[in-house]
């Protein structure tokens, strides 16, 4: 068995009493979130069974990823209500799907140590085909080992590799990264260094900047470190995980080898523990002007906090320095130290409006704005 250093050790034994705030068998209470003047929650699907990871198909269809459950949704709106009238299992038995990811006809789905697709899903939801191996070359490990995956504007995968531990320094440089493929599997290289865990990102629609949430490691108490929004100012970019979070908190283990100065700075600390996960820069128009290319954020919710926090969906609005200032922009999954769902992802929905998956609720919400 592994000896953890002294600080380590303090601080788990420090933490050892812990609220994990309970979750599954609450009853959704979607009158009860609340968002900003203006704007409407409503709900564009129920039991999606843990919904994570969305992504459009070319035809309207929304595809949803899963963690727990191994299966793949597609979801339509046929009459452009605002709710989910027809659905689908694509896929299934998959080893945690989480990322969902669609071009060319074909959706792309995450499965730990692979990436699979499925030719010409949309025609074919009712009957769908089997999925072909894209690559099987990522790492097996299954502790942060599920993907968030997306397409970036230069026409390839992106695919992050999280760290198989809370805290380790391993030789193989693909882990806590974020690697990029062609579409047919080949030319993998890594794009960002140091990233323990993201599950979450997306393109600057103007600078075309990659920006992306990051899970801040366990174990050094309540309130550290924060978790991140992290923006990729040049390819190679080490944002400093495991020697240095959030910036400027040297691990206890391993910040002794490199100095946080070494690192890329966070665009902005997101609270310790929130664990953000989705995120997506606002490419709509319903919204106000304010939220022209802001990013909103699914923080999924502490797990290990004395007093839980996140279980919200925050807003962040980039700066011209780089950095981002943020805010909560719809809350009311957590009541206390109880919640009854936990925000995976966002979308902007073709005519404007923010889809939020819960993986707890099995839910998908719609929040519009209905007052100009």
């Amino acid at each position: 068995m592994k000896r953890l250093p002294l600080p380590t050790l303090l601080l788990v034994l420090l933490n050892a009493s812990v609220c994990v705030p309970s979750i599954r068998g609450g009853s959704p209470k979607v009158n009860e979130l609340r968002v900003p003047a203006g704007f409407t929650v409503t709900v564009f699907a129920e039991g999606v069974t843990n919904a994570r990871g969305m992504c459009w198909g070319d035809r309207g269809t929304l595809f949803v990823g899963s963690r727990s459950e191994g299966v793949v949704h597609a979801l339509r709106d046929n009459d452009g209500d605002g709710q989910a009238d027809e659905r689908h299992i694509v896929a299934e038995d998959l080893n945690m799907p989480v990322g969902v990811a669609f071009r060319s006809g074909a959706l792309y789905v995450s499965a730990v140590d692979r990436i699979v697709r499925l030719d010409s899903i949309e025609d074919r939801l009712a009957t769908p085909p089997a999925a072909k191996v894209v690559t099987d070359a990522y790492p097996k490990d299954t502790h942060h080992g599920w993907k968030f995956i997306a397409f970036g504007p230069d026409g390839r995968l992106y695919v992050p590799v999280g760290a198989p531990c809370n805290i380790c320094l391993s030789p193989d440089s693909t882990y806590a990264s974020i690697t990029r493929i062609n579409a047919d599997g080949t030319g993998r290289e890594i794009v960002a260094h140091g990233v323990r865990n993201t599950v979450g990102f997306d393109w600057h629609p103007a600078t075309r900047e990659l920006w992306f949430t990051d899970n801040g490691r366990d174990w050094l108490g309540d309130d550290s470190p924060d978790c991140e929004l992290n923006r990729l100012p040049r390819d190679g970019a080490h944002f400093g995980y495991p020697f240095c979070h959030a910036g400027n908190i040297s691990d206890p283990e391993f910040g002794a080898q490199r100095p946080c100065a070494e690192f890329t700075p966070p665009a902005a600390g997101l609270g310790p523990h929130v664990a953000p996960l989705g995120m997506r820069f606002y490419s709509g128009s319903m919204f106000p002007e304010r939220y022209r290319h802001a990013i909103f954020i699914a923080e999924h919710g502490s797990w290990n906090r004395s007093k839980p926090i996140g279980y919200r969906v925050s807003v962040a609005f980039p700066q011209g320095d780089g950095t981002a200032r943020t805010e909560v922009f719809a809350e009311g999954w957590l009541n206390g130290s109880k919640a009854w769902g936990r925000p995976a992802d966002v979308l902007v929905a073709p005519d404007g409006a923010l889809l939020v998956s819960d993986d707890a609720a099995d839910m998908i919400y719609r929040i519009a704005y209905t007052r100009p």
